[in-house]
């Protein structure tokens, strides 16, 4: 009988790398109860853990290929959906007496979204964090490509999904129920600048870490 071959040990950097993907898609939707001000410019803080996924999944196309990457964002929808549907039912269970009212309403007023928001957050996600992988390896001249033109790539591909992303959201969640126009340019400026400035230093921090020989086994 022949023996069974044993199975791939998944590299650390990359089992590393899913768990905190995982986490952020997550944690996205929760942080985006919040408005935060950069200066001049107000983003929902749902944009970090948000850049957070960008920055992952370039990292992982860098460092194993695009379609690595493009299966990170694919089984990111695993806890997305998770999530979505824990909270949905948490939402419809009894809350318990001894639970204060301010915060019984303060817990359903942030978890609490229109069917119209929780459909646009999957749709935005799967569309703008593909693009992210495509542009990001199809801007890549070759294997050894790094250091600052992957820089540069980081922030080219993660700018213009950040703008595909603004658009899809904001489309689908709030078209119709008020005028849009201000809220796109805003919030498609400030996700632009996040991303020049965040997302390339990020992007090299974590190459550097993956191939560091103490996450190398």
């Amino acid at each position: 009988m022949p023996h069974a071959t044993p199975p791939q040990a998944l590299p650390k950097p990359l089992f590393l790398f899913a768990l905190i993907y995982g986490g952020m898609t997550v944690l996205a939707g929760v942080l985006g109860a919040k408005q935060v001000a950069l200066g001049p410019l107000a983003v929902e803080a749902g944009i970090f853990a948000f850049l957070m996924l960008v920055v992952l999944s370039s990292t992982v196309a860098q460092l194993y290929g695009r379609a690595m990457a493009d299966r990170l964002v694919l089984f990111g929808f695993v806890p997305l959906a998770m999530s979505i549907l824990l909270i949905s039912l948490v939402l419809l269970l009894p809350a318990s007496a001894e639970m204060p009212p301010e915060n019984l309403a303060a817990f359903e007023r942030v978890l609490s979204q229109t069917p119209r928001i929780m459909a646009a957050g999957p749709v935005a996600y799967g569309v703008s964090l593909f693009l992210n992988v495509r542009i990001f390896s199809a801007l890549r001249r070759g294997e050894a490509d790094g250091g600052a033109w992957m820089m540069v790539r980081g922030a080219i591909a993660s700018a213009v999904s950040q703008v595909v992303d603004t658009l899809i959201f904001i489309t689908l969640a709030f078209y119709g129920q008020f005028p849009i126009g201000s809220l796109l340019v805003g919030q498609a400026l400030a996700k632009v600048v996040l991303s020049v400035v965040l997302v390339p230093p990020l992007i090299a921090l974590l190459v550097r870490l993956a191939r560091h020989r103490s996450l190398a086994g």
